[in-house]
């Protein structure tokens, strides 16, 4: 097969074809080579998808905050979140904390 039989070809005419040739070097560099290229798209596209999850996590831990500061204004509840977390006690009281061994952390945990 020589070079005349080649250029009969049908399918070299296509891609011989000036447009044709321009139009692929274009395309492969705006996938893989330019700044704003196909797979940098993607990739800030993962990202943008991770902050969006992340935003809502952090706007539903803003709600349950909200709700414990709501909840805290009155000031049985805030005695009570007092006594739980803080162990705090009024002056004639005794605290007597109960723990069982399957709370308690062992050398095999750490």
């Amino acid at each position: 097969m020589g070079w005349k039989d080649l250029k009969k070809k049908r399918w070299f005419g296509i891609l011989t074809n000036l447009y044709i040739l321009v139009m692929t070097v274009f395309v492969i560099w705006m996938v893989f080579f330019d700044t704003n290229s196909f797979l940098i798209h993607l990739e800030l596209k993962k990202e943008i998808n991770k902050l969006e999850k992340q935003k809502e996590f952090l706007r539903t831990e803003i709600d349950r905050d909200k709700q414990i500061l709501d909840k805290l204004s009155d000031p049985e509840e805030l005695e009570k979140f007092a006594r739980e977390e803080y162990y705090l006690k009024k002056k004639d009281e005794e605290i007597y904390l109960i723990e069982y061994e399957d709370s308690l952390k062992s050398k095999k945990d750490e």
